[in-house]
């Protein structure tokens, strides 16, 4: 279902049965993960996040890599720091 190397590749799933009677299959939300880090990068509020994580990781899907380093879950909050600490690459 997801992509390899997703935060939410191993995650497990869940059935939630709406209002109206359908059931919906969902993905828990991972909690962040403590990772070694490299250092920390001025980040530019013009500068998208998985960009970063292109430039740094080799990978603009391991946006969540960067989230994960700098505990949070939302690449929001992420791209609204002035300061981005970087995972080692292949932590």
């Amino acid at each position: 279902m997801f992509s390899p190397g997703s935060r939410y590749e191993k995650m497990p799933t869940y059935t939630v049965k709406l209002a109206n009677g359908a059931q919906v299959t969902a993905v828990r939300m991972p909690l962040p993960n403590r990772v070694p880090v490299l250092g920390s990068y001025a980040h530019d509020d013009a500068q998208r996040v998985d960009l970063v994580a292109n430039h740094f990781l080799g990978d603009p899907t391991a946006f969540w890599r960067l989230c994960d380093a700098n505990d949070t879950v939302s690449p929001e909050a992420l791209a609204a720091r002035s300061q981005v600490r970087i995972p080692i690459k292949g932590q």
